[in-house]
């Protein structure tokens, strides 16, 4: 056995193993290996054992032992987090709890437009379940193949739709969730109107597992929209930014489903190191805004809200250049665009990712602000003729 599990009594390992079964109970370095890095290789931690449990009862019974024993436990769902919270730390004392089995959605009520699912189902496989069922879970993160909900209910998760769904606590109406003691708080309600006393599921979503494992959601779903419009514009500045957002929240209202601001040297990386992308606009801009407006009318009305928004924006020379996707497959890619800013940065070397919130208009000046106090910081940090990459964004995680 490896030296790692001297930092845990084998006794108390082979108790906790035995609640799951020695085939979901990870042992051998090699198998827990992809469980002890996050995504960016920038922590690594340690520990001699990863738990996959199958069912409630066995996360109750691991709480139940964890505490017992006074063993601290990692809850891990898709290992997407870019803070490293989600793994273990160098001390060799915790074990990490895996959620990845249970990956059931247990139930979609189209009258009641909910779905109940288990923490570890796939964000991207819960949306196509929704998008069978004639409905739309609106979450959207670059992520999605692989993040699971109870990471993103545990981290409060925004996205690309938190502009007109809002945040992963908006679209949570009720959880179940193991607490330290073993204990399960069943609290799975579909009530939209529940006014009986506290609200207690928002003390587990965003609180990353501190106060207990979350192990199943009902989560909200929406009708699917009748049409979508897509484009990607061209400005000079966050402030024209700022103006084209006033415009279009004023012109298409809810309709206004994203609204994304890219800075130009992450638009170049993706340009340079994402296989298969194609430049969205001929020409160069110092900024650039990814819109969508989506109907629940008809695809016509979208078009036509989309396309009013960019001709005022163009009359009153606060958008440079635009275009709309010509078709679905299109606006799809201007999509995976955005998606690709993250991993388009690795190549370039140190990048810094935040995700702040400040109010809308406020925006600008703290991009300016931000970017020269980096600026700062870094000047005698880094190495002639070397750059950190900034990825600026201005999307609806930026939390009026």
């Amino acid at each position: 056995m490896n030296d790692i599990s001297r930092d845990i009594d084998p006794a108390i390992i082979d108790r906790f193993a035995a609640i799951v079964g020695d085939k979901y109970a990870l042992r051998d370095q090699q198998d827990i290996a992809p469980y002890l890095t996050e995504r960016r290789g920038l922590w690594h931690g340690r520990t001699a054992l990863v738990l996959r449990p199958g069912s409630v009862d066995e996360v109750s019974r691991i709480m139940q032992l964890a505490t017992e024993t006074g063993t601290p436990v990692v809850p891990q769902s898709g290992n997407t987090g870019l803070v490293g919270a989600q793994v273990p730390d160098t001390s060799g004392r915790q074990i990490v709890l895996s959620l990845s089995r249970l990956n059931r959605i247990r139930e979609i009520d189209v009258l009641s437009n909910t779905v109940t699912v288990e923490a570890g189902v796939i964000l991207q496989t819960l949306q196509e379940a929704a998008d069978a069922a004639d409905r739309l879970f609106p979450l959207s993160l670059a992520a999605q193949g692989s993040c699971q909900i109870g990471g993103n209910l545990s981290s409060n998760a925004g996205g690309t739709g938190v502009l007109a769904y809002g945040n992963a606590r908006e679209l949570c109406l009720g959880v179940e969730v193991v607490l330290p003691t073993g204990e399960v708080f069943d609290d799975l309600r579909k009530l939209k109107k529940d006014n009986t006393g506290y609200d207690l599921k928002n003390l587990f979503i965003g609180a990353e597992g501190t106060l207990g494992v979350i192990t199943a959601a009902v989560l909200k779903l929406f009708p699917k929209p009748k049409g979508r419009e897509v484009a990607f514009a061209g400005l000079s500045s966050p402030e024209a930014a700022l103006s084209l957002f006033s415009l279009a929240m004023d012109r298409a209202g809810a309709a206004l489903t994203a609204f994304e601001l890219i800075g130009q040297r992450p638009y170049d990386f993706t340009l340079l190191h994402a296989p298969g992308v194609v430049r969205p606009l001929s020409g160069d801009w110092p900024w650039y805004v990814l819109m969508q407006i989506s109907s629940g009318r008809s695809a016509e009305d979208a078009r036509a809200l989309i396309e009013e928004v960019l001709s005022a924006g163009l009359e009153q020379e606060i958008v440079g250049d635009a275009v709309i996707a010509a078709s679905i497959a299109q606006g799809d890619a201007f999509w995976s665009f955005r998606e690709l800013l993250p991993e388009a940065q690795k190549p370039e070397g140190a990048s810094i990712k935040h995700d702040i919130s400040v109010p809308v208009a406020a925006i600008p000046q703290f991009i300016e602000k931000a970017a020269g106090a980096v600026q700062t910081a870094i000047s005698t940090t880094t190495s002639p003729g070397r750059s950190v990459a900034m990825t600026r964004r201005f999307s609806g995680s930026i939390t009026p």
